[in-house]
């Protein structure tokens, strides 16, 4: 506190967004440590500057609040010494070395921020392995970094008067420059450029197009929601506004006909709901490969995949699927019949003719026919959840809690006093006479009916399927839950968290239940004109 001109005894604060940029976070955390009590909120959109510096020193270094608000805090690097790092080397190590080196050097928070995951050479190798290079080849790679695929590139014979390479970041485009100019001779202050590729795509359209772009994008760089929708609409990129689908569309647009492009991207591009509108874009070229290389990037769970297509328009009848165990092809209209067009290429061509015929049949969704709640977010469990009940406390459900075989005893109970927690579905919801919960982190559906109106935490969900489905609860848990459904689940999304647009998305054949009561896999199998085999594959009878 301090005296204003008056005399008066007045509060320090900041603005919420002030509190925001200082701790490195959203101004949706800043609210969420107000409502949590973690800050003291003196007027609105104002919190109290001596509840901030005390928040800062003695909690969030110490209290797990979120996994991004700590990183960011704790993991910085000295920028200003990198670069005089870069500029001052003396030349006792090779310019690949220091590219390493010096992404070795950024911190985690800084990679998370801008969303800079270094790709292997022998994933770059792999991209380019099939790709026919002439003497007049020109090669782009829009976010160049230290230069790894455009020294893999001038390896596999490309001019180096002919590859380019964009960066936002000058020390990584000083060291591709010096990395070409020892590899080959060749001065590449013209060809290696600071750029800010989203912003000056259009402009550099003009300038030429390129045979060749093969690029590791940002993932999920942090750019404001309102650039990313200007950005989307210059590039055309419909609903797709997650910056690897910024990146790909601008990229597409310096694209040759004929051209062959090759993005490394997060798994989540090939079957999350968000990347609809890119994937419907690269099936309207000759997709040539799809490619699964694990989990590349240390500390990173997400795994990566790799597209690569022509620009045309003739679909490909042979789309080769790789991973690290084996090769198989599909015609590329197969992708296009499955919802969203997703791209589950990790499927042989009999299992992905099984899905076809499995929505070829009539059936409906979820879609539209239900209400979906998200589990409590208290903020802090640590804080607010007891292992035993006591008064003025009510049990809450984990989605560990959530077995094939039923509901477990509850081993946490929280305050009832629910306008303390960061998130809590409408009350309502929670009391409704049946509802189902389900496992959110998880890679098999395990739903459970719920008729006692329990509360779950936020490693659950639930919905409240709508009358008209006419189908009851109990009916739909069995049914979702189910080993055809779980197979379909993972044939379609293969992920690790059971995501509402996903679950949206899987057919829900109630005509089956105009002859059944209660659900049978065997007889739901034959309903739909299926065998499954002792090894859990499925197949069409004959």
């Amino acid at each position: 506190m301090q005296k204003n001109l008056f005399g008066e005894i007045e509060v320090m604060s900041l603005s919420i967004e002030e509190a925001a940029k200082k701790a490195n976070v959203s101004t949706a955390s800043i609210r969420n440590w107000v409502k949590t009590g973690y800050l003291s909120q003196i007027s609105k959109g104002k919190v109290d500057l001596e509840s901030f510096s005390s928040f800062m020193t003695n909690v969030a270094g110490n209290e797990k609040l979120t996994q991004r608000a700590n990183k960011l805090m704790k993991d910085e690097h000295d920028h200003a010494a990198l670069s005089s790092f870069v500029k001052n080397h003396d030349g006792s190590k090779s310019w690949e070395v220091i590219g390493h080196e010096y992404e070795g050097s950024l911190s985690n928070s800084y990679r998370n921020k801008e969303g800079i995951y270094y790709t292997p050479l022998e994933i770059i190798d792999n991209m380019l392995e099939e790709v026919a290079i002439e003497s007049n080849t020109t090669f782009l790679d829009p976010c160049c970094g230290s230069g790894n695929f455009i020294i893999q590139a001038i390896k596999k014979g490309i001019k180096p008067e002919n590859v380019f390479g964009f960066d936002f970041d000058a020390n990584a485009v000083e060291i591709t420059r010096k990395r070409i100019f020892q590899e080959t001779g060749f001065d590449a202050s013209h060809n290696i450029k600071k750029v800010d590729f989203l912003e000056d795509a259009l402009e550099l359209k003009n300038e030429r197009k390129y045979n060749l772009i093969f690029t590791n994008p940002p993932w999920g760089k942090k750019i404001a929601k309102k650039e990313k929708e200007r950005f989307a609409m210059t590039y055309g990129a419909g609903t797709s506004i997650d910056t690897t689908s910024l990146f790909y569309f601008a990229s597409y647009n310096l694209l040759k006909k004929d051209g062959f492009l090759g993005f490394l991207v997060q798994d989540a591009l090939f079957n999350i709901g968000t990347f609809q509108d890119t994937r419907k874009h690269i099936l309207q070229n000759e997709l040539i490969r799809l490619i699964d290389y694990g989990k590349p990037f240390k500390g990173l769970l997400t795994k990566a995949y790799a597209f690569i297509l022509r620009k045309n328009k003739t679909p490909n009848i042979s789309v080769s699927c790789e991973d690290v165990n084996a090769k198989r092809n599909r015609n590329q209209a197969t992708f296009s019949k499955t919802p969203k067009s997703i791209l589950n290429f990790w499927v042989t061509k009999e299992e992905s003719e099984v899905i076809e015929h499995i929505f070829s049949l009539p059936h409906t969704t979820l879609s539209g026919k239900a209400k979906w709640g998200l589990g409590i977010v208290t903020g802090n469990n640590s804080k607010f959840c007891k292992e035993s009940h006591k008064s003025g406390y009510v049990p809450v459900f984990k989605g560990s809690d959530i077995t094939p075989k039923g509901l477990k005893e509850p081993t946490n109970f929280i305050p009832n006093d629910f306008l303390q927690y960061q998130q809590v579905a409408p009350l309502n919801l929670y009391r409704a006479g049946e509802k189902l919960l389900y496992k959110f982190i998880s890679s098999k559906l395990v739903f459970y009916c719920d008729t006692q109106q329990r509360f779950i935490l936020n490693s659950a969900n639930f919905l409240i399927p709508s009358k008209s489905l006419n189908i009851n609860c109990q009916q739909l848990a069995d049914l979702l839950s189910s080993d055809l459904m779980n197979w379909l689940f993972g044939s379609l999304f293969n992920t690790h968290k059971i995501l509402r647009g996903d679950i949206e998305q899987l057919p829900i054949h109630k005509g089956y239940f105009n002859h059944e009561i209660s659900f049978n896999e065997k007889t739901y199998i034959n309903y739909l004109g299926l065998t499954k085999s002792e090894n859990g594959t499925y197949r069409i009878k004959e």
